[in-house]
């Protein structure tokens, strides 16, 4: 499971400081797991797989329960695997995370202001 937790971990450009700040699990947790101290129960692992928007399966294994998907649809799938793909988006994504909707709506309203500026539309 850590390394999968790492490889999670990496892939979205986090510290362990930003995981503990998300999930509320110490690091002295994580450090205990890491080398072997204690084993995570299952509360904890359901809050690390919640952080990372991956199922329980996922994070326990690499891979989800054959047939199981952790997206509701399609159109879900398709826009998490442009965002896992681009390394711009994903910044974008992970930098409004904690955003309050406030925030996201101004961000929004900014990039459009942005893109109708650039084409003249404005």
């Amino acid at each position: 499971m850590y390394e999968i937790y790492c490889k999670l971990r990496d892939s979205n450009g986090l510290k362990d400081a930003d995981v503990v700040r998300g999930t509320g699990i110490t690091k002295s947790t994580f450090s205990d797991w890491k080398n072997g101290r204690s084993t995570p129960k299952n509360d904890k692992l359901q809050r690390i797989a919640d952080f990372f928007n991956v199922s329980l399966d996922y994070l326990m294994r690499g891979k989800d329960k054959e047939g199981d998907s952790y997206y509701l649809n399609d159109e879900t799938a398709k826009i998490a695997q442009e965002i896992f793909e681009s390394k711009e988006l994903r910044m974008l994504f992970n930098a409004s995370k904690n955003a309050s909707p406030e925030h996201l709506k101004a961000y929004h309203d900014m990039i459009v202001r942005m893109e109708r500026l650039e084409h003249g539309d404005d």
